[in-house]
């Protein structure tokens, strides 16, 4: 409660003989509504497909009264940055430890609150076409030093494989740009850079068109509904885990043995600390609100099959909450019984 409306209370007290009926919903629903006249500002990357899991944290904060604006749109690393300075209020794509250098760079847990897993177990890494593979038995991405086996993957005509890569300031640009030097394929390989879904639409229709692809994903995230790993496409392995920045030393293998190069990653919510802070009904929402890579890919599917207006989502996002009412209802208790701590 803020003291405004502290001392709006005690003036209705002062001026009542007695604490009358009618008083009681009004009591209610400001402890109903812990972030009643509290401003916030959600933030996310320029992946379309993000706006879900953002807009489910938004509503959330607006059923604990908060008065929540629209989603505004930057880049992973300025993302951090301005959530770090209060330029915004939380961000609902960040991606541990892949955000890792980004997180540190923003002034670490000393800006940022982050506790909780939002979504976890995303994998991203380098495909293939499965004909193509089997066909050549590629398995490793190293084969593609051999100028033979690159040359399967020219779209262009250079000789070189193209690679449907990341869109700069993403986090995995930079990953792979540091792999392409350490595995020695800057010879045969060429990063493909620009709009993620310019380029992958049109790796998509090469795929359709019975043309071998190569191209960096992510799960959750629509492209593997349309080319399906173990199915239609398949993962490659690295020949060994290389990262740059502070994960330098980390092992990316997965628990099965397979390698991609990449760490398996949890999404998760950061927020400005200072705000996390003032407002613990916020906090443990934060920490404590997830959402499976399965009920994200369905509805990024979704997105890609046509329902990607501001509207869909909206739909999106309020029939996920109903079908998950008891559980949403469970953290908005939790949140609330945190602001009276």
């Amino acid at each position: 409660m803020s003291l405004f409306q502290s001392k709006s209370a005690l003036l209705a007290c002062a001026t009542a003989v007695s604490l009358s009926f009618a008083a009681l919903p009004a009591l209610a629903q400001d402890a109903d509504k812990p972030g009643a006249g509290v401003s916030v500002t959600p933030l996310k990357s320029s992946i379309a497909e993000e706006t879900f899991q953002t807009l489910l944290v938004s509503k959330a904060l607006e059923e604990l009264g908060y008065d929540v604006g629209e989603i505004k749109e930057i880049e992973y690393a300025a993302g951090h940055v301005a959530t770090a300075n209060g330029d915004g209020t939380f961000m609902a794509d960040h991606w541990d430890p892949l955000h890792a250098d980004f997180y540190t760079a923003a002034g670490g847990d000393a800006k940022l609150y982050r506790e909780g897993v939002y979504s976890p177990g995303a994998l991203q890494g380098y495909l293939i076409d499965k004909k193509t593979a089997d066909e050549h038995n590629i398995t490793n991405i190293d084969q593609l030093k051999d100028p033979e086996i690159a040359k399967l993957f020219d779209a262009d005509g250079d000789g070189k494989a193209d690679l449907a890569g990341c869109t700069p300031g993403w986090g995995c640009e930079a990953v792979i740009e540091h792999q392409l030097d350490a595995f020695g394929l800057r010879d045969t390989v060429t990063h493909n850079q620009g709009s993620y879904s310019a380029i992958i639409a049109d790796t998509i229709t090469r795929f359709k068109e019975g043309k071998p692809v190569f191209y960096y994903t992510w799960t959750p995230y629509w492209v593997s509904g349309v080319m399906v790993p173990g199915k239609d496409v398949t993962w490659l392995n690295v020949p060994f885990s290389s990262l740059p920045g502070e994960r330098s030393d980390v092992d990316t293998s997965l628990p099965d043995g397979s390698n991609y190069g990449f760490e398996a990653n949890n999404q998760r919510i950061i927020a400005n600390r200072e705000f996390a802070e003032a407002h613990p009904d916020a906090a443990k929402l934060f920490s404590i609100m997830q959402v499976s890579s399965n009920d994200i890919s369905a509805q990024n599917l979704l997105m890609q099959q046509g329902q990607d207006s501001e509207a869909d989502i909206e739909k999106h996002a309020d029939a996920w909450i109903a079908g998950h009412q008891d559980q949403w209802n469970g953290w908005l208790e939790e949140a609330r019984a945190a602001a009276k701590e």
